[in-house]
């Protein structure tokens, strides 16, 4: 097993395409087509729910809300998490199936197909309580979704693969994103907020066949014996006291949140630059454009430099972009969104990756939850943060500040891949027998 902050090697044919390689394992072809298929709901829904708030309210304060109640639930993924690690006889009283998170998987998907038709009966101010509810609880049922499906996938697909998988699930995500919201504001405009909620439930069945068809078998573990405060500790303990795993889970925080804040000013910079507020959807689609570039090649990238420096060199990378943003130039600013895009996702390839390789299996839904509230956490408080600041400061200030930021977090995650690497070139254990 590569251990985060050396250099890897893959056992399997490391110089082979990422793409290929992955697309040729067959659990690795069902789970990228459920992002795709379930990704373009979730995209649709997430752009239509707030402009079916605004429709039928006017404010804009309740349609911000749509997005609060899908990612409220984050804030309690380490204790959702814990729902993907309990063992065998939590989930099903009678029987003797091995798996346990392929049905939960498959349940949570049918919750959510199960739940979003209820929307067809929001058709005035007086139901948005129904669809806050129903958001909220597709948010829960994500983040439970999520810590299954990362726990899932090392049993699932090859470990030489988890890298590449890594990638190519944040290609196929920001591919979608490209895509996804168009279709949804055509299909809102042509049948409403029912029409894109009943698109939504479709594509969470479709993503259940998917997953029925995984073959996957996993260890049964021995029954809890303690309290779920006492699991939710445990995975938490797990992460922090990790020496490849903090570092990288603090400098996921730490962009993000410098991430958030730099998207909090991208209206700003488009003003700059003496374009309309629309023209900030280009920016964001050359950004994704380089973020699909960097998930194809993620894979070899993280087994030539090992996740700490990968994630380092793309903090690096962003840390520039963000800082040259400051200067008002259209040619530099699209460079700039490329560059954003390649070097955000780095870290947010890395970070399961690691989590997955040096995590044990019974612990992973719960560590994977938890990482995941730690890194995207400071994400939202970023972008609340920005849009009270860029009022206060010189929005090119701000760029330049963030840029040095985020320059210190990839300087400190960078040291610490090397320390970890000189630590591993001293054991005594990496000496071969005579």
């Amino acid at each position: 097993m590569t251990t985060n902050g050396t250099r890897g090697t893959d056992g399997s044919g490391g110089q082979a395409w990422a793409a290929v390689r992955v697309v040729r394992d067959r659990n690795a072809r069902l789970y990228l087509a459920s992002v795709v298929v379930s990704g373009f709901g979730t995209s649709a829904l997430w752009l239509a729910s707030g402009v079916w708030v605004k429709n039928l309210t006017g404010s804009d304060g309740l349609a911000a809300l749509c997005l609060l109640a899908m990612w409220a639930p984050t804030l309690a993924g380490p204790l959702l998490g814990t729902l993907a690690d309990l063992p065998q006889s939590r989930l099903r009283s009678t029987g003797r199936c091995p798996h346990r998170r392929k049905p939960l998987l498959i349940g949570t998907s049918l919750l959510v197909a199960g739940l979003l038709p209820a929307l067809l009966a929001v058709d005035s101010p007086h139901g948005l309580w129904l669809l806050y509810a129903v958001l909220f609880v597709y948010g829960a049922a994500g983040v439970v979704h999520d810590a299954a499906e990362s726990a899932l996938v090392v049993t699932a697909v090859d470990r030489s693969l988890l890298g590449d998988f890594n990638g190519l699930r944040m290609t196929a995500g920001e591919g979608v994103k490209l895509l996804a919201p168009l279709a949804g504001a055509g299909l809102y405009a042509a049948y409403g907020g029912a029409g894109v909620a009943l698109l939504d439930a479709v594509t969470f069945l479709c993503a259940t066949v998917l997953y029925a068809f995984l073959r996957v078998r996993e260890e049964r573990p021995a029954p809890p014996r303690d309290s779920p405060r006492e699991r939710v500790a445990e995975g938490a303990r797990h992460l922090w006291s990790h020496p490849a795993l903090r570092p990288l889970v603090l400098a996921g925080g730490a962009t993000m949140l410098c991430a958030g804040l730099s998207g909090a000013l991208v209206y700003a910079v488009v003003e700059d630059l003496g374009h309309s507020p629309a023209y900030a959807g280009v920016l964001y689609a050359v950004q994704g454009a380089g973020s699909v570039a960097l998930g194809l090649g993620s894979g070899p990238a993280l087994r030539r430099f090992g996740e700490r420096r990968f994630a380092a060199y793309g903090i690096a990378l962003l840390a520039a972009a963000v800082a040259l943003r400051a200067v008002p130039n259209d040619p530099l600013a699209w460079a700039c969104s490329a560059a954003i895009g390649v070097g955000l996702p780095a870290v947010l390839i890395a970070t399961p990756t690691a989590v997955q390789r040096e995590t044990p299996g019974p612990l992973l839904g719960r560590v994977t939850a938890t990482a995941h509230t730690l890194v995207f956490t400071p994400n939202v408080v970023g972008l609340a943060a920005g849009a009270a600041l860029v009022e206060l400061l010189d929005h090119r200030l701000l760029l330049v500040a963030l840029g040095c930021a985020l320059a210190a977090v990839a300087v400190t995650l960078f040291q610490s891949a090397v320390s970890a690497e000189r630590t591993a070139s001293r054991s005594p254990s990496d000496a071969s027998p005579a």
